[in-house]
């Protein structure tokens, strides 16, 4: 167990380049983005059918985010 107050050190990856958060095999931001919107929907359905409704408002907000970020990011990416 750690110190209150002391951060445990990280152990370097041994990855040179690249996204600093990115695992070898993993893709980009991008493909995250769109899995979590893809799991988002599914999730949200489910919400919507046990009338969870906090829980399908924010799983909503959270689709709408990822879309929004998928959409400026290939908006750039044709500039």
């Amino acid at each position: 167990m750690a110190r209150p107050g002391k951060k445990r050190a990280r152990a370097a990856s041994g990855v040179r380049g690249g996204s600093r958060n990115e695992e070898p095999g993993e893709g980009g931001a991008d493909e995250a983005v769109a899995f979590i919107a893809e799991q988002v929907a599914v999730l949200r359905k489910l919400a919507e059918r046990h009338k969870l409704d906090v829980l399908h408002y924010l799983l909503g907000m959270t689709k709408l985010e990822a879309d929004e970020h998928l959409r400026l990011r290939s908006k750039r990416k044709l500039s």
